[in-house]
Order: structure tokens, then C-alpha cells, then sequence
């Protein structure tokens, strides 16, 4: 490796002001995140069709297990991908993640049983997985210190701008005045796989992380490709930048971090961090993927609701979620992650808790019901969206993708894996009581990750990543 040397780069990063390259990496980035949001909202809202598909035939269970599967998926992307991006680069592996997803959910649209469709969502939740390391990686190490908390939110808030356009297109594709639903939600699977084709192409002019290249020993490849967005910068806004302030960071290039010194930086060097990140993320995740993934079947056989209408109720539910990033996010760069952590995951907890009883007793109609599921998950969505900015921002560069790939498959194997499967059989029990003990199970956890947050969170906003989590390639 080359000899160590000093550099400016992460404080050259920090110190832009916000342009359009900086709009280029949210929505290149982003964009897949729409992408996610449109093919799990459409597998929610097509639930009742693929149960009552003729050549599928699966009980409310297997869709439970399917939705299983893919979580499962997921969790193996994650740490496969996750791995190879702190190896390998981060634009290397984003490319990558995006073909596998591209191929298993156009294969999803072929599916002939249960086991077919089961190992193709599988592989689908693989590409998602891997893109959950390697691109919020990305955007923490491009994006300035500043804004990373309100850009890191509303580009994780982007799946349910995906998840709208997903309800809207089941309405048409379910609509047997329209289309065969057998054949709708085959094309569903279909058009959502051709259309990450445009993730490709855009994709194409985001650089490599120039962090991810200083401590791989690149320096003039990292240097070139800061002052080339710099120019950039200074183009788009007409003005010069602003000084580097700060000293300059000595670093000894390393080819990798073993999983050794990952063990030992997670349990050793940052043991309170490790545990505020794997509860943060399986309570979110429990909660999310048990309600949004079976929500549909509650209304379905609660509710009395037609399969092609479920897009209607998944609408209001999804743009809640997609506006509670986009308005909350400033909030955790000027009031702080502590507080706004604490709040959004209590408050979301509280209300769920009080829409679980409430469902119990029959107090709520169909649209009542997804009203109070809305305005809970614009809470919970930014919560859900910072907790994968706080597993980000925790540990040091070096092992960012792999941090974040181990605590989203911790949190999708124990809150999200457990969930849909759960759920599935409680629903198929038909018996309203059974569900509430669901709801309430999935509020104290919501609790349970606010009081952790409040005893174990930590100031990042506008601190430079570097100074949040010294870099293990960093001289003292």
C-alpha cells in the first residue's frame, strides 16, 4: 500500500455549498429507494391477488412466509454486498446491487408456486439489501456534514413516494375491467424491474466516494475527483467556496478491514453504539414489515375490502410515510438526532398502541383505520429512516457499509423476518383480539427503542464524519 499521507478531503466535502451535484446523488441514489417502495406496496396491495391466484394458490400464511422470504433476502444481500462494499467501492457494488434486483423481480413476474415465487422475492430482497449498505454509505460520505441528516432522511423517505406510485398502479393493474388480475400482477413485477433500468444510467455520473479512496491508498484519484466536483460547485453557484477550515487528516492506507477488528471496533470501542443500532433497527423493523406487509389481508377479511381497491388505502398510507422524512428531516440537523429520535419512535409507539385497542374493539372503519396508520407512520417513517443515518454515522469509514449491513440484517432477522409471518397467522385466525396483542407488541417496541435512543443517542448533526467516528486508518 502507498506511504502515509496527509489530506483535506473530508473538510474540502463538508464545506461546499449545496448544488445540483448534490441534487445528482439524491436522486441517483435515491431512485432506488422509489423503486423499493413501488415493488413492496405493489406485493402489499396485490396480496389479495396473489392469494387468490389460480396458479399460485397461496393461504394468507404463505403470503406471510413470501414476504418472509424476501426480508430473509435481504438480510444475506445485506451482508454480502455490505462486505464487498468497504472491500470493493461503493459505486462498484451499487451498480451490482441494482442488477440482481433488476433480474429476480422481473423473474417474480414468471412465478408458477409458491416456492418460485418465494426464491425469487428472495433474490429481489437481496439487490434491495445490498443497496441499503452500499448507498447510504455513499450518500453520508458526499453529502455535507450539514445537511447529511436532512438528506439521508428524505432519500430514505423516497421508498414511499415508490409506494404511492405502487398503490395508484395496482388500482389499474387489479381492475378486471381493465387487465386479467392473474396476468395485472405479473406485469406489476414486470414494469417495476424495467424501470430500475433508468437507476443504471443515472447512476453512471456519481463518483466514487473520495473517503472510500483516501484510506485505499487512491489519494490522486480521490483528489481529482473532489476538485472536479468542486469545480462543479463553483460553476453552478457562481461564487467562490468557502476556505478549508480544520487540520488535515494523516492517514496509512489499508486494501481492507478484517472482520476481527470490525467485532472488536462494534463490541470494544463502541459497545453502546452497537446496542442503540440493532434496537433502533429491529423495532422499526418489526413494526414496519409486520403491518405494511399484511395490511392488506386485514382489510381484506376484516374490512370486506376488494382486492383491486386496496390501492386506494394503500395510498394515504404511503404518502404519510413519505412526508414524515421530508418534514421532519431539517428537524435532526437544527434540533438535534437525540431528541428528534426519541420523539418520533415514542410518539409513533404511543399512537400505535391506542390504534391496536381501538381496532379490537370494531371502533374503526376501513378508512378510519388507514387514517390512524397514516398519521402514525409519519412518525415512524422518519424514526425508521434515522435509524439507518445513526448506524451510518456510528462507526468509522472504513467499515461503514459493513456496519450498516450488519444491523439492518440483525434488524430484519429479528423484527422483520418474525413480523409478516406473525402477523400472517394471527390474521388467519380471524380473530381481532389475537392482532391487537400484535399491535401492542409492536408499540412497546417502539417505546422500547425511544428509551434507548434517550439513554444511549449521541450529537452528530453538522459534525463531520470523521470527527463522529475517527477513521481506523487515521494516525494519531
Amino acid at each position: 500500500m502507498p506511504a502515509t499521507f496527509t489530506t483535506h478531503i473530508p473538510q474540502r466535502l463538508d464545506r461546499l455549498p449545496w448544488s445540483r451535484f448534490h441534487w445528482l446523488v439524491v436522486v441517483a441514489l435515491g431512485i432506488t429507494w422509489i423503486l423499493d417502495g413501488l415493488e413492496v406496496t405493489l406485493v402489499g396491495s396485490l396480496a389479495g391477488a396473489i392469494h387468490n391466484s389460480p396458479s399460485l394458490r397461496l393461504t394468507a400464511t404463505q403470503v406471510g412466509l413470501t414476504a418472509s422470504a424476501y426480508l430473509l433476502g435481504a438480510v444475506f444481500g445485506a451482508l454480502l454486498f455490505g462486505w464487498l462494499a468497504d472491500r470493493l467501492g461503493r459505486k462498484k457494488l451499487f451498480t451490482l446491487t441494482v442488477l440482481v434486483y433488476l433480474t429476480a423481480t422481473i423473474a417474480t413476474g414468471f412465478s408458477w408456486d409458491f416456492w418460485s415465487f418465494a426464491i425469487f422475492r428472495f433474490f429481489t430482497g437481496a439487490g434491495i439489501g445490498g443497496e441499503y449498505s452500499a448507498v447510504n454509505s455513499a450518500i453520508q460520505e458526499l453529502i455535507p456534514a450539514r445537511k447529511r441528516g436532512t438528506t439521508d432522511l428524505a432519500v430514505n423517505g423516497t421508498f414511499w413516494g415508490g409506494a404511492a406510485i405502487g398503490a395508484l398502479s395496482s388500482v389499474v393493474l387489479l381492475d378486471p375491467v381493465v387487465i386479467d388480475p392473474e396476468l395485472g400482477w405479473r406485469l406489476a413485477f414486470g414494469i417495476g424491474g424495467l424501470l430500475s433500468l433508468s437507476v443504471l444510467f443515472l447512476r453512471r455520473w456519481i463518483p466514487e466516494s473520495p473517503r472510500w479512496l483516501m484510506t485505499h491508498g487512491r489519494r490522486e484519484e480521490a483528489e481529482k475527483i473532489v476538485g472536479d466536483i468542486e469545480a462543479w460547485v463553483e460553476r453552478d453557484t457562481g461564487r467562490p467556496l468557502p476556505a478549508v477550515d480544520g487540520a488535515p487528516l494523516t492517514i496509512t492506507p489499508r486494501s481492507h478491514t478484517s472482520l476481527a477488528e470490525v467485532a472488536t471496533t462494534l463490541f470494544r470501542t463502541y459497545p453502546r453504539r452497537a446496542v442503540l443500532g440493532v434496537v433502533l433497527m429491529s423495532c422499526q423493523a418489526f413494526c414496519y414489515n409486520a403491518v405494511f406487509f399484511t395490511y392488506a389481508l386485514v382489510l381484506t377479511k376484516f374490512y370486506g375490502i376488494a382486492a383491486s381497491s386496496i390501492g386506494w388505502f394503500m395510498l394515504p398510507f404511503a404518502l404519510g410515510n413519505l412526508m414524515g422524512p421530508l418534514t421532519l428531516g431539517p428537524l435532526f440537523d437544527s434540533i438535534g438526532r437525540r431528541i428528534m429520535i426519541t420523539a418520533t419512535y415514542g410518539i409513533a409507539g404511543v399512537l400505535m398502541a391506542l390504534t391496536g385497542f381501538a381496532f379490537a374493539q370494531g371502533w374503526l372503519s376501513a378508512w378510519e383505520q388507514t387514517a390512524a396508520w397514516t398519521v402514525i407512520f409519519f412518525f415512524a417513517s422518519a424514526a425508521a429512516s434515522a435509524a439507518y443515518l445513526t448506524v451510518g454515522e456510528s462507526f468509522p469509514l472504513e467499515m461503514r457499509a459493513m456496519a450498516i449491513a450488519l444491523f439492518y440484517a440483525l434488524g430484519t432477522a429479528v423484527g422483520g423476518v418474525v413480523g409478516p409471518t406473525l402477523f400472517g397467522w394471527l390474521i388467519e385466525g380471524g380473530q381481532r383480539t389475537d392482532i391487537m396483542w400484535g399491535y401492542l407488541l409492536g408499540a412497546a417496541l417502539m417505546l422500547l427503542a425511544a428509551g434507548t435512543e434517550w439513554k444511549l443517542g449521541f450529537a452528530a448533526e453538522g459534525r463531520s464524519l470523521e470527527d463522529v467516528a475517527r477513521p481506523l486508518s487515521q494516525e494519531a
